[in-house]
């Protein structure tokens, strides 16, 4: 199935690899972010702000999409004031789409925040059991996902379309300028360690290093979505999305240093932030990126050290069940060190990382 795409949010990790995989399925898609990348061939910029209802409305007036996929947020100080701005984005864009009376589908990307609690209560009180369901109910706790949820059910019930919602857990894929980017953190981290002899140490938890987790891989996210959107029993339903193998930390952190040619030091089970440790490094980094001719100078357009330390650092073990997924018919399957690599040759394809 193909169809007219509206990708919001399409500059990030998975708008960039949703975008990339529609054009090559045969879809006509157009990109929406406040600055567009122009370098996706297939894809229509639409530059936009999903928090200025008038400006938003006259950049998609004329645009006629079937699917909308939200793959976008705005980090805001509070959870109050994260409601109240990523609500309004979801409310504006579909009420701007409205009047063209076009759309059939809606896909929202979220995540595993929806059952571990917003940044303010992470992985706090009371949590559902892992491996994680869709049919687990909401915490009792204000979320913002929740809140982008109800902007699509409402729209939904008033407008008629179908809806589908995707929690990935941590994203592995390529972009820049990205507010959660653990891949390309880990790399200018390990790289670095390399170019300074700083030793590569695991930054997060005893729990995040013996236990069990998964991971998401931007690219398995994109099929997923399209898988959604062409579905008619995913009509209206929630999933869970990740890769389908799981892990101990203890064992990807020495795959990630042998990828770099690093000894990684061995856990002592104490937490050393990447904040703490990376505070320093951007002019270390401008210097690297002047030495060995680098696309990026600037670490802070990179790294988020804050979201690789909250998903590090986290007190309980975390796995997702995709069943709902794979009895819909959704089989793929990615390995989660596999899309390491895969994302940190890229990066150095790009002249990322040296």
């Amino acid at each position: 199935m193909n169809g007219a795409a509206l990708v919001a949010g399409v500059s990030g990790i998975v708008g960039n690899n949703l975008a990339r995989h529609l054009v090559q399925a045969g879809w006509s898609v157009d990109g929406l972010a406040r600055r567009p990348p122009a370098d996706i061939a297939g894809v229509r910029p639409v530059a936009a702000d999903l928090t200025d209802p008038a400006g938003l409305a006259s950049a998609v007036g004329q645009l006629r999409p079937s699917h909308v996929f939200i793959t976008t947020w705005l980090r805001q100080p509070t959870e109050a004031e994260n409601i109240r701005v990523n609500a309004a984005m979801v409310r504006n864009l579909l009420d701007a789409l409205r009047p063209g009376g076009s759309v059939t589908h809606v896909g929202l990307v979220t995540g595993l925040k929806h059952y571990l609690g917003p940044f303010e209560a992470y992985g706090q009180g009371a949590l559902p059991a892992t491996p994680f369901r869709e049919e687990q109910p909401r915490l009792d706790v204000e979320n913002f996902y929740y809140a982008q949820e109800d902007e699509v059910f409402a729209a939904a019930e008033r407008d008629g379309f179908g809806w589908s919602v995707h929690r990935p857990h941590t994203i592995i894929g390529y972009a820049l300028g990205n507010a959660m980017n653990m891949g390309v953190t880990l790399a200018t981290y390990a790289t670095l360690c390399r170019e300074t002899g700083q030793p590569f140490r695991y930054p997060g938890s005893a729990a995040q290093w013996n236990g069990l987790t998964d991971m998401t891989d931007a690219r398995l996210l994109a099929r997923h979505l399209a898988w959604a959107a062409a579905t008619p029993a995913a009509r209206n339903q929630a999933f869970n999305v990740v890769n389908g193998d799981v892990f101990r930390w203890s064992w990807m952190w020495v795959r990630i240093a042998e990828w770099f040619g690093l000894e990684p030091v061995p856990f002592d089970g104490t937490v050393r932030p990447l904040e703490a440790q990376m505070k320093g490094d951007a002019p270390l980094w401008a210097d690297l990126a002047a030495r060995h001719g680098l696309a990026e100078p600037d670490l802070g357009r990179l790294a988020s050290a804050w979201h690789t330390d909250a998903d590090l650092g986290r007190p309980i073990e975390v796995v997702t069940d995709m069943s709902k997924s794979r009895r819909f018919g959704f089989l793929d399957y990615q390995p989660t060190d596999d899309a390491f690599l895969d994302l940190f040759a890229r990066l150095r394809a790009t002249r990322i990382i040296p």
